[in-house]
């Protein structure tokens, strides 16, 4: 079991946190998360199942909690910059759901940079 924390990014404009973790929400499952790779991705099966997943408010910071059996390469910062766009409002969270069907990686958010990601913890069974 993985989780990874993403947080520490600075946006001029205020994130809404309620609609990110309504959104996040989506997520959590057994999804095919192949909108949500980097280009050149080398695993064979993008299926990946994420536990749980939170966004809160910690100040001025809006922190992504996310525990998984893996991650894609960039999965993490590519649902997180997903989640900023529901954050500023762009992206209505219902609509989360719909992206991670579609499985195209143009429907989901910019990879952001990695500043503030960190692997918490992992657990092999």
């Amino acid at each position: 079991m993985h989780k990874a924390r993403n947080m520490q990014y600075n946006y001029p404009e205020k994130l809404n946190e309620k609609q990110m973790d309504e959104a996040i929400k989506y997520f959590v499952g057994e999804h095919d998360f192949k909108g949500f790779k980097a280009s050149g991705t080398s695993s064979k099966s993008s299926v990946r199942t994420i536990y749980s997943a939170s966004v809160k408010r910690n100040g001025d910071l809006v922190e992504i909690y996310i525990t998984g059996n893996g991650f894609l390469y960039n999965m993490v910062r590519i649902i997180a910059g997903t989640l900023v766009e529901v954050g500023l409002e762009k992206i209505e969270p219902e609509k989360i759901e719909e992206i991670i069907k579609e499985g195209k990686r143009e429907n989901a958010g910019k990879t952001l940079p990695p500043n503030g990601l960190y692997l918490v913890d992992v657990k092999y069974e």
